[in-house]
């Protein structure tokens, strides 16, 4: 076994299943470790820019690698047109580049500051490290490797439905340069340290209150004679 099979093929399936069981054993065995744990009384300018920027931009960032992934041909067909490609590689590179320096906003907070230093875990610190190089990893690639978007489709997008379909494919991961295959890599780091973390608490998100009937709020006062 070489080390593109093991980082690439093994590394990947150890890394679902930490997400996956120890997810599981927090929500069921310690429901009250899963909450955000905010450090908004202690600082708030900073955390504000910070994490706008990290969040929107990882999300939307996220959501462009899911469309690659579920509708890699409907992909393909948007960038046909020169134009269309050109516009889609720009705006990732910018939500790309707005997410490393929202997630370098937050690291240098959390380092800095002494209240949020004082609240912080070791794993804040490994969870924003592993955000800021997935962030530096693939906006060095979108720089210096461009139309990802082109060429995602033709290798990880079959690459990651042969992890999500249990015949790992590793080798079309071989030939990738060296900050494409770490942005792959540090991919599956946070994967596996996700459970571990604070940020569990996105799987909590209370989507009920969109379905949910109104609620009519009723103040009752008594007045003073």
């Amino acid at each position: 076994m070489n080390w593109n099979t093991l980082l690439f093929g093994v590394f990947p399936y150890i890394a679902l299943t930490l997400a996956v069981a120890v997810t599981a054993y927090r929500m069921v065995y310690r429901p009250f470790s899963v909450s955000a744990q905010s450090s908004q009384l202690l600082e708030q300018k900073r955390l504000f820019f910070g994490s706008v920027a990290m969040h929107w931009g990882l999300v939307l960032v996220l959501l462009g690698h899911l469309l690659a992934l579920l509708i890699p041909k409907g992909l393909l067909l948007w960038n046909a047109v020169p134009l269309r490609l050109y516009l889609l590689e720009i705006t990732g590179l910018g939500l790309g580049l707005w997410a490393l320096v929202g997630t370098w906003v937050l690291l240098t907070r959390r380092i800095s500051v002494a209240r949020v230093r004082a609240a912080s875990t070791s794993m804040d610190y490994v969870v924003l490290v592993v955000i800021f190089v997935s962030a530096l990893s693939g906006v060095l690639t979108a720089l210096f490797y461009r139309f990802g978007s082109y060429w995602f489709p033709a290798v990880m997008t079959p690459y990651l439905w042969s992890i999500l379909t249990l015949q790992p494919r590793p080798e079309l991961i071989a030939d990738l340069p060296f900050w494409t295959q770490l942005h792959v890599f540090n991919f599956w780091v946070f994967l596996a340290a996700f459970p571990f973390s604070r940020l569990v608490h996105i799987i909590t998100v209370p989507l009920g209150y969109v379905l949910r009937p109104w609620q009519i709020v009723i103040w009752v006062r008594k007045l003073a004679r």
